[in-house]
């Protein structure tokens, strides 16, 4: 599924709040309750107050100043403002060698195990050498799942026995993947609640034992948002990282919700890049962000008629 295919919904909420009110004539000038109506529309998308309050005087600045007076050059503005929210760098390359370490986390539901997978198939296809990890062991449903996955994007798998040791499992996969000269490993972490105490604490054994197996290791600590939450999601993310140094994040779910942009309230109140979209259920449906891909596909650059340059 494409980006734009995905975020269908969200665009198509703040294309008919913006677009609609134009009446045709989209070189208008921009007006008071235009302005209103933006806002509104951003809102309504999941941009949190904190993020949207800045942008609209941001946007209020360029027309008070004559730098744009009509609805284009104003979504021109709208969308700069929003690239530089993504535009943050990702973490660089391993710090201590091969393989490089990827551990995935986030709550159940989330769509975290499907996440491992997808990014396995992801960075298979880019030339990597992925080897998974099935370390959520508390639930034997959950290695089943991993496994299936594995055969679908056709990565090979190292998996832990139900109710064994996670830590054990992914000191075994660094261990497997630098004797099979795979480059990468993944490992699927238990989907933890934010309020247990005690499956944060084994989060926090497991970054510990994997810097055992290779000096630095974790390289990349993901952690997987279900986008359909929102900005509730943002509650979540802040107790993971306490528990683990999260590195980025992955927002799921995008092609179900109208909310999508959540993504840009994630980024702001948590400083921390999004890495990955799920913009569908199949293999391929997860993608790299590329911050001003994702915002043109939320907010184009015409009215939904006939395309201008």
């Amino acid at each position: 599924m494409s980006l734009e295919t995905g975020l269908a919904k969200t665009r198509g909420g703040i294309v008919s709040r913006l677009f609609g009110a134009l009446r045709g004539a989209p070189e208008q000038k921009v007006t008071d309750e235009w302005m209103e109506i933006l806002e509104e529309s951003l809102l309504r998308a999941d941009l949190s107050v904190s993020l949207v309050d800045p942008v609209m005087l941001q946007v209020r600045d360029v027309v008070r100043e004559g730098r744009a007076s009509t609805v284009p050059k104003v979504l021109d503005a709208v969308r700069e403002a929003l690239v530089a929210v993504l535009a943050r760098p990702a973490p660089g390359g391993a710090a201590g060698g091969r393989p490089r370490v990827v551990l995935v986390v986030g709550v159940n539901g989330s769509g975290k195990t499907t996440t491992a997978a997808k990014l396995a198939r992801l960075l298979r296809s880019g030339g990597e050498r992925p080897l998974l990890a099935a370390a959520d062991t508390f639930r034997a449903a959950a290695i089943e799942q991993l496994e299936r996955w594995a055969q679908r994007v056709d990565v090979p798998i190292v998996s832990g026995r139900p109710e064994g040791d996670p830590a054990a499992v992914v000191f075994d996969a660094i261990e497997a993947a630098r004797a099979r000269g795979h480059t990468v490993v993944i490992a699927d972490t238990a989907g933890r609640l934010h309020t247990k105490e005690h499956l944060m604490d084994e989060l926090t054994k497991i970054v510990r034992v994997a810097g055992r197996a290779r000096e630095g290791a974790p390289d990349e600590v993901l952690l997987v948002l279900d986008g359909t939450q929102g900005q509730n999601a943002i509650v979540q993310a802040r107790e993971f990282t306490k528990a683990a140094r999260v590195t980025g994040v992955v927002v799921t779910k995008l092609d179900g919700t109208a909310k999508g942009g959540a993504v840009f309230a994630i980024a702001n109140d948590l400083g921390l890049p999004v890495r990955y979209l799920g913009v569908g259920e199949g293999p391929d449906d997860l993608v790299p962000m590329e911050p001003r891909a994702f915002v043109d596909a939320l907010l184009p650059r015409a009215d939904p008629g006939p395309s201008r340059a």
